[in-house]
């Protein structure tokens, strides 16, 4: 999944918000009175959410890459 394809109501999330969303979707998947086409659409968000936690990730390990680089270049 892309970046594109992840709606801007879940960009718009925080980690721990969308952590969060993701715990509750899991509960309710995991309950015995799932609903399988619910199910479905909440395999779908679960996606987005995963993707989208992913991709802050991927960001901070850049911020942080680039900052020890920053950090060792001005040591010298």
């Amino acid at each position: 999944m892309k970046n594109e394809n992840i709606p801007a109501e879940v960009k718009s999330k925080s980690l721990k918000e969308a952590r969060d969303e993701i715990n509750d979707i899991l509960n309710k998947l995991e309950s015995k009175e799932a609903d399988l086409a619910d199910s479905l659409n909440d395999y779908k968000r679960l996606i987005q959410l995963n993707k989208h936690i992913d991709l802050l990730f991927k960001k901070k390990v850049k911020e942080i890459s680039l900052t020890t680089k920053k950090i060792k270049n001005d040591k010298k």
